[in-house]
């Protein structure tokens, strides 16, 4: 599910600086209403439903730091988003302390608010949206299936729900670890507290910390501001931490003193700050190697794995194939709204009899496919084989250009006129990637950034190594507010 076309709610006194802030949001493919004061803004926020509260910090009426506390108490799921001018530590503080997901220090470019947007949709999208334990006739996020394997997560989230404790969720990529998070999060006793998730794989090493426990001014180049992280924004509610395993040496460090001490420090601050946040880990990694091969801690393992929920992948369980493809099925035809949806017999037992590597999200991929390979008829065997065999046709198109593309600077490595083909080969792959990916994007970094799912910081360093410019980026592709 995308987080763009999520409905936003602005709430801007400005009408220049909220006509420019709206029509870069709608550009973007949000739902965009604006309210001119505090007052009038907190009325359509408790009377409307929005996915994402965007104000700014001085209203008429309500000022932006009343409006959102009183919002975070009347709809603590709903991310809040304050914008602001006068950024003293303060009010920093004061806004995270009331509820804010997140904050902008004016001026800032177009692509901070985007950046900032689409993580409080998907924040908001993890918290609001229901998953369904296995319900018949599911059209939402749901966990489906009733084999034994499957009846044993149920019965576990049902188990730890509600208990106070660290859990590790393990299985492969693409079992489903984000919907039993939610899952948990949804029947436990902080259901009401925020849920932050973050994928320890896809923020790059060296803002990881800063991501995680926040930064003070002036802690690192480009700190301009006090930022508090994700443990804080989590305090009282969950921390999902998605791929814990590929955390290193040093996170797991901190990470480890903070579950044992229940306190951080900010980076470059000596402040320790008091937090308590329920851990949800997930991971596809078999933990237990890498505690063997020293790529993990054992310790920090036991304190995340107090309680395990195995995920089992889909070969595991095809008896629960049927059901997931009905599932899919009325979900798809809803999404695409089409009048009807169905499959042949015999296609469901073929899908029974495939290996499915990529899980579940595997599955759901091929039959939304094949629902529109099928034009309104019901799926047959030769349309999830043409789908398939369409992916295997460009899989095996991929390996054979890849395998040339690496040849030629093995090649040059056994010749000896190329010195580290390891370095070079990546080089080549990110320069290649970054350039594609800036001009698919028009010049939109937080939109290339979020594509490849990684930081606007990262997209900016990697674009000035490569020497890349942004098209599009003097004709409107980067503004600030």
């Amino acid at each position: 599910m995308t987080t763009n076309s999520a409905k936003i709610l602005l709430i801007e006194d400005d009408t220049r600086t909220a006509m420019s802030l709206e029509k870069m949001l709608l550009s973007e493919g949000y739902a965009v209403t604006v309210s001119h004061r505090g007052d009038e803004g907190f009325a359509r926020a408790q009377s409307e439903h929005f996915e994402v509260v965007i104000t700014d910090l001085r209203l008429p009426g309500i000022d932006g730091l009343e409006l959102v506390r009183r919002l975070h108490v009347a709809k603590p799921r709903l991310p809040l988003v304050l914008m602001t001018a006068f950024g003293t530590t303060e009010t920093v503080i004061e806004a995270t302390k009331r509820g804010a997901f997140e904050y902008l220090i004016k001026p800032f470019e177009m692509e901070d608010l985007l950046e900032v947007t689409a993580k409080a949709a998907a924040s908001g999208r993890l918290m609001s949206e229901p998953v369904d334990l296995g319900e018949a006739g599911a059209v939402g996020e749901a966990i489906v299936g009733n084999s034994r394997v499957m009846q044993e997560v149920c019965k576990a989230i049902g188990r730890v729900a509600a208990k106070p404790v660290a859990v590790l969720l393990r299985g492969e990529t693409g079992t489903g670890k984000e919907l039993v998070a939610r899952a948990i999060y949804q029947h436990s006793t902080r259901a009401d507290k925020p849920l932050i998730a973050v994928n320890c794989a896809a923020i790059p090493e060296s803002l990881l910390e800063s991501e995680l426990f926040g930064h003070e001014r002036g802690a690192f180049t480009g700190a301009e501001s006090r930022r508090i992280g994700r443990f804080e924004q989590a305090d009282g509610g969950t921390l999902f931490l998605d791929e814990i395993g590929d955390l290193s040496a040093f996170t797991q460090a901190k990470l480890l003193r903070v579950l044992q001490e229940k306190c951080i420090q900010r980076v470059g601050g000596k402040e320790t700050i008091p937090v308590d946040a329920r851990i949800i880990a997930a991971t596809h990694r078999d933990l237990e190697d890498a505690i063997r091969e020293r790529q993990f801690r054992e310790d920090l393992f036991y304190r995340l794995s107090s309680f395990v929920i195995p995920l089992p992948p889909l070969r595991d369980r095809l008896e629960d194939i049927p059901d997931l493809a009905r599932y899919f099925l009325r979900r798809f035809a809803r999404e695409l709204e089409l009048s009807s949806a169905a499959i042949q017999p015999d296609a469901t037992a073929w899908l029974q009899q495939q290996p499915w590597p990529g899980n579940v999200r595997q599955l759901a991929n091929v039959i939304r496919q094949a629902l529109l390979l099928a034009r309104d008829f019901p799926i047959s065997v030769n349309n999830l084989k043409a789908v398939t065999a369409k992916k295997t046709d460009a899989s095996a198109l991929s390996d054979r250009s890849l395998t040339a593309f690496v040849d030629e600077f093995l090649d040059a490595a056994r010749q000896g006129t190329l010195a580290d083909a390891h370095a070079a080969v990546i080089e080549a792959v990110e320069r290649q990637l970054f350039a594609r990916v800036i001009e698919l994007a028009q010049g939109n970094q937080a939109k290339a950034a979020r594509w490849l799912n990684v930081s606007r910081q990262t997209m900016r360093e990697k674009l000035t190594h490569f020497g890349l410019r942004t098209p599009g980026a003097s004709a409107g592709g980067k503004g600030s507010a």
